[in-house]
């Protein structure tokens, strides 16, 4: 039997199936399609540590591509079910709705059919802190209501998970949506606030600082969101559950660009912009929920976690 881990070349995928490796002696299939989204190179990268792993098989496809999810399921005897594969990042939504409608809304389908057809034990879904939107009271309870997603990628992100619910509830699908909160780490990808800071702050060139520097971020250190994940993959009554994997400490982002100055020892050159209507001003995960389903509780403070993604990022791009 084997665990499927779509976008298993990303930066959490990847991250996950090191782990996997260790923990459980199930064969692994990671899945993704190397997409060009941001640089493939980093990707390939990535999974070069466990690519001639016995107990790994690397396949290049794309889940959104209905028959190929009901050949891999059925060739690869698919037991459990980790998706992490799609589009991210709310500023490139804005721009390209489409293809975070296609990719997170219907390559999740895509899954859940296959899912249906060749019965799992558990599907756990990747999701997001954007999609409790403007409106949601703070901290973000998973139960309470909520409010409208403030960017196509947190919309596709709720659709998604509403989906993942109906095939629970129609199908008996097994499934966890999971839900992250501002995940950060070696690896990080290029797109991301965090990265696009460090970058800057290395190369002493000038970035943009959208708002006043007040808005704040419940960031999520690697190891913690994969100990979660590992957790929700038999965890009892998660099933057709939502939960939280994130910290519990929003910080604000002049805060975490003073820790990345300190790390790296250079100064940030900022250049101040108006704040963006599809930024939340606060995410923080209520974790009441992981803790009793999952045993989950974060253990990497953000001053550490800061530390070793640049010590990475050095070592990385050799600097």
């Amino acid at each position: 039997m084997a665990i499927l881990v779509t976008g298993g070349a990303g930066f959490i995928g990847s991250h996950l199936i090191a782990r996997l490796i260790d923990w459980s002696d199930d064969s692994i299939v990671c899945l993704d399609n190397f997409n060009d989204y941001y640089d493939p190179a980093l990707k390939r990268s990535a999974v070069e540590s466990f690519a001639d792993h016995p107990q790994v098989t690397v396949i290049e496809d794309d889940f959104r591509d209905f028959e190929a999810m009901a050949r891999l399921f059925d060739q690869q005897a698919v037991e459990h079910v980790i998706h992490l594969g799609a589009y991210a990042g709310v500023r490139y939504s804005v721009a390209r709705p489409r293809v975070y409608q296609e990719t997170n809304v219907g390559g999740t389908l895509s899954l859940l059919e296959a899912a249906r057809v060749h019965p799992v034990e558990r599907f756990l879904s990747a999701s997001s802190s954007t999609v409790y939107g403007r409106g949601a009271a703070v901290p973000f309870s998973e139960d309470a209501p909520l409010g409208v997603p403030a960017s196509p990628y947190g919309a596709s992100k709720r659709a998604a998970e509403v989906m993942a619910d109906t095939y629970h509830q129609l199908h008996g699908v097994p499934t966890v949506n999971l839900r992250f909160f501002s995940v950060y780490g070696p690896r990080l990808r290029p797109d991301l606030a965090l990265t696009i800071f460090t970058k800057a702050i290395f190369e002493q060139q000038i970035f943009p600082l959208y708002g006043d520097g007040t808005i704040r971020r419940d960031f999520t250190h690697i190891d913690d969101i994969c100990r979660g994940i590992m957790a929700a993959l038999d965890a009892e009554d998660a099933a057709g559950q939502s939960i939280n994997l994130g910290h519990n400490e929003p910080v604000e982002m002049r805060r975490v660009i003073d820790l990345l100055q300190q790390a790296i020892g250079k100064e940030a050159i900022i250049d101040r912009k108006p704040e963006r209507p599809e930024d939340l001003p606060v995410t923080c995960a209520d974790l009441t929920k992981a803790k009793k389903l999952l045993g989950y509780q974060p253990q990497v403070p953000l001053e550490q976690g800061l530390a070793d993604y640049v010590a990475w990022y050095r070592e990385y791009y050799a600097l």
